[in-house]
């Protein structure tokens, strides 16, 4: 899973998320920053309300939280979902003796990044690209 600090980031950098069932999220500054929360299309889903989407918790008696807005939330993609949003800039995930490195092609530029789990390498690179179309 990526650390909250690389998903921040991420979403500082313009990550866009459209939450959908087995989306991990965190809710930072609420003294709940360790505790993830997963999308079901049975506990926790997306409402879509008038004022924007909201994130509802439905039958959690163990919480006093109906409900939290979107941008409250902060998306931890998966490492499927970092490599689909790396999309043609993607050239390959290899294994190192510290753990992995991702490699792609920005505007003819080979980069490469590494990082202890697939899923940071992969984080990495994503912010890479989010902040080379930023400028």
């Amino acid at each position: 899973m990526i650390a909250l600090q690389l998903a921040r980031e991420l979403q500082e950098a313009g990550l866009v998320w459209k939450p959908a069932a087995g989306d991990r999220f965190v809710i930072p500054d609420r003294d709940m920053d360790s505790s993830v929360f997963v999308l079901s299309d049975m506990t926790i889903e997306v409402h879509t309300l008038p004022e924007g989407p909201v994130i509802g918790f439905n039958g959690t008696t163990e919480w006093a939280m109906d409900d939290v807005e979107q941008d409250e939330a902060v998306w931890l993609p998966r490492e499927d979902q970092l490599r689909e949003l790396l999309g043609r800039t993607f050239r390959g995930l290899t294994r190192t003796d510290d753990g992995f490195r991702v490699s792609t092609t920005l505007l003819g530029t080979d980069r490469s990044f590494e990082a202890p789990a697939a899923e940071q390498a992969y984080g990495l690179a994503l912010l890479d690209l989010l902040r080379a179309a930023g400028d």
